[in-house]
């Protein structure tokens, strides 16, 4: 068992997957940001990395010891920092650079449910916080080390939670303990039939506790779901004691309580194991591509084919930045040129590229598929066949690594994303990557916007953004805060979610009362107080996070 992250200290994901920015790419950042040429900034070495001292008394430490063993808590300079942030583009920034203002005292590593109840029981009594941890992936502060107040902070660890306790193939469910992997879910079940379908971006590096604590949505939830639809059952250890919700099809007796820890973030406990719908691996799965000639026949298409019944497994709607980035780093000019030309004989000079994805029987896919292409022609779609998508599909968890090479480059890359109605798709598609643009070009660092559509529902779809724009040296910082409250801004008042499946975390928390009204979060704070009296659970997140950026 590795008690390490799984991603490198510094950056995304692991070494051996890096690659240099595709001449394409800096030709159209290039036009759009301006590129800093000759610029190379690497990350500072791991113990250049500058953390507080750790303020964990011998005897707290010692009472940790006594529950989960030595060697099993840890407060080692590599440990500390590898646990110290996410991934969002602040993280990145203050790990490459080594100025770290927060780190856990220490992290800690039960190995079952009861070790899980026992910490927590510790961890109250002595006025400790704690941050619950499991792949580290969280791109809106969901695991700073924030004290909150507290004498110290530890942050426990998920790690050796990472056994699939049960796979009921009646009952089409899977039980599962919370630091268990992505790849390692998918790759058991599927070698008796079975799927969760459940892959978002950060699929290799999370956890399945993580995606039950953040309400997540895989890229293939048009399909099979969002984390929160599939969950049956949970257990949660709270400072007051464990919750148990067993696993039923379906009951009338109030309120889901299941859906209260699902996005709870670790501020009312730490989800030690979930129960998961599962389904059978499809017969068939047939891809399909197509180009439109703007963004709102796109939408349009995909809004008719969700609303028609199609159940499309993946559906990936991209604006034209977005489509124009994707054709620059083709592999040859050649084929660039020859994908446009074909376009233009077409009528379509401004393309915007769709991407789906059928799964199911071989007889339901080809009716779905051909019913899918009835709609989208009458969109004035133009099809491409399947290779955009199964190459799309061949590099989607490869994306967040250019991240990385853009910084060191001197540029940044942000995401961000929300849904919102179909009525007001091509509204706030418009207002939110107009905000971005003004604020970065104020800040004299124009920037490059990028949207697609991504998840879909009856009654709206999600948008999700990319942001490329030079890095403000010196105002790293404070240049990301002006984006992210651009944004935030314009998606509250443009009647948007502030946060589709990123989880709030502290990134979030501005403008959260906005959408959920102050009533509804004094109601999640008296929940916590019953189950975490003395508030010592993932301080400063969620419901108790941060008024202003």
């Amino acid at each position: 068992m590795d008690t390490q992250s799984r991603m490198r200290w510094w950056g995304w994901g692991e070494d051996g997957h890096d690659g240099p920015v595709k001449p394409g790419a800096k030709v159209i950042l290039s036009k759009h940001c301006g590129w800093p040429a000759g610029v190379d900034r690497p990350h500072v070495a791991l113990e250049e990395v500058s953390l507080p001292e750790s303020r964990l008394t011998d005897e707290m430490r010692a009472r940790l010891a006594e529950t989960v063993g030595e060697d099993f808590v840890r407060d080692d300079h590599a440990t500390r920092v590898s646990h110290a942030a996410g991934r969002s583009l602040p993280d990145l920034i203050r790990l490459r650079t080594g100025r770290l203002s927060s780190a856990p005292d220490a992290v800690v590593y039960p190995a079952a449910g009861a070790e899980v109840d026992a910490l927590l029981a510790v961890c109250a009594e002595e006025s400790v916080a704690v941050v619950p941890v499991g792949g580290g992936t969280s791109v809106v502060g969901g695991i700073d080390a924030v004290r909150g107040g507290f004498s110290a902070v530890v942050s426990i660890s998920m790690a050796r939670l990472d056994q699939i306790l049960d796979i009921d193939e009646e009952s089409l469910t899977a039980t599962v303990q919370a630091g268990v992997f992505g790849p390692e879910l998918e790759e058991r079940l599927q070698s008796r039939g079975f799927t969760l379908g459940h892959y978002p971006q950060s699929f290799e590096f999370s956890t399945v506790g993580g995606w039950v604590a953040t309400r997540s949505a895989g890229q293939q939830s048009t399909g099979y779901g969002r984390i929160d639809e599939n969950v049956h059952g949970l257990r949660c250890s709270t400072p007051s004691g464990p919750i148990e919700l067993p696993t039923t099809p379906a009951t009338a007796a109030g309120p889901n309580p299941r859906q209260l820890f699902v996005g709870s973030e670790g501020t009312l406990g730490i989800i030690t194991e979930a129960t998961v719908r599962i389904r059978r691996v499809p017969k068939a799965v047939r891809a399909d591509s197509w180009f439109f000639p703007d963004f709102a026949s796109g939408t349009a298409a995909l809004r008719e084919m969700e609303q028609s019944g199609l159940q499309l497994a993946i559906a990936r709607l991209s604006d034209v930045n977005e489509t124009a980035f994707g054709l620059a780093q083709l592999g040859s000019g050649l084929q660039r040129k020859g994908v446009l030309t074909y376009l233009r004989a077409r009528g379509i000079t401004t393309p915007c590229l769709l991407v789906v994805r059928y799964d199911g029987s071989a007889a339901e896919v080809r009716a779905r598929r051909s019913q899918g292409r009835s709609i989208v022609r009458r969109h004035k779609g133009v099809n491409l066949g399947a290779v955009p998508e199964t190459s799309w599909e061949k590099h989607r968890f490869s994306t967040p690594y250019l991240r990385d090479q853009l910084l060191r480059e001197g540029m940044i890359a942000e995401t961000l994303e929300t849904s919102v109605p179909w009525s007001k798709v091509e509204d706030l598609h418009e207002t939110i990557s107009a905000e971005i643009e003004r604020e970065m070009a104020e800040r004299g660092t124009p920037a490059f916007v990028l949207c697609h559509v991504s998840h879909l529902y009856a009654s709206g779809c999600s948008l999700y953004y990319t942001v490329f724009a030079k890095q403000q040296v010196g105002a790293e910082i404070a240049q990301w805060k002006a984006l992210k409250s651009a944004a935030g801004d314009a998606i509250v008042a443009g009647g948007g979610t502030i946060t589709h499946h990123h989880a709030v975390g502290t990134d979030h928390g501005p403008w959260l009362p906005a959408e959920t009204g102050q009533r509804w979060l004094r109601m999640l704070r008296a929940a916590k107080a019953e189950v975490d009296p003395a508030g010592i659970m993932n301080p400063g997140k969620l419901m108790n996070g941060p008024a202003t950026l």
